[in-house]
């Protein structure tokens, strides 16, 4: 199995700082992305791209957008960090759920909804001449990094854009990214952001 961390790193370690590459960074909500900013605004010009279809209800997506700008605003970095946000197209998400309602997280629902997100950020990269793009989705441990580094592999052959591989819950991410959430006073969530990982959060706490 490739350890994407140690890949990164190896990346990382041959990149001049006097002239760093530029990164579009998919970051699904300010608590995920605050460990990831940290640690590659040293050596990238990062925007983070805010593109999650996925989220409901539109109340939970605003609320987590504006603790992504919230942050990018206060965390200081070597590289100014800049945002922009894909459109709340919640209909594309809502048709490649159709016949995995009953999926629990973490299954073929949720890849399609990783190769949604990263395809969207993927062809944005091209059109915006990014060197390179990649996800904060790797920081959960609920998220397989294989297979989003698999869905970055397949983007970077058809979009010809370089995908950052890592897994960012290595060496302490996660851990890191809740104090650093704790630190900067964001918004935690307590489910991953669509209506299903709701429903399976509640059901949980219910039956605890």
């Amino acid at each position: 199995m490739i350890n994407y961390s140690e890949f990164l790193e190896n990346v990382i370690k041959n990149i001049d700082k006097s002239n760093p590459p530029t990164l579009l960074l998919h970051s699904c909500c300010g608590p995920c992305s605050s460990y990831v900013l940290t640690y590659l605004s040293e050596y990238f010009k990062i925007t983070v791209f805010y593109y999650n279809p996925n989220i409901s209800p539109i109340e939970e997506y605003n609320e987590r957008k504006a603790e992504q700008q919230k942050l990018i605003k206060e965390l200081k970095s070597p590289n100014e960090i800049k945002y922009i946000e894909g459109d709340y197209d919640y209909d594309k998400f809502d048709k490649l759920s159709v016949s995995l309602e009953e999926e629990k997280e973490g299954y073929r629902r949720c890849s399609r909804c990783y190769f949604l997100r990263l395809n969207e950020t993927a062809v944005k990269a091209l059109e915006l001449g990014f060197d390179y793009f990649t996800t904060t989705l790797s920081i959960s441990p609920y998220k397989d990094s294989n297979k989003l580094n698999k869905i970055g592999k397949i983007l970077e052959n058809k979009y010809n854009v370089k995908y950052l591989y890592s897994d960012f819950k290595k060496k302490d991410g996660y851990k890191q990214s809740i104090e650093l959430s704790k630190k900067y006073n964001l918004y935690r969530q307590n489910y991953c952001g669509c209506k299903y990982s709701k429903m399976e959060r509640e059901s949980y706490e219910f039956e605890k």
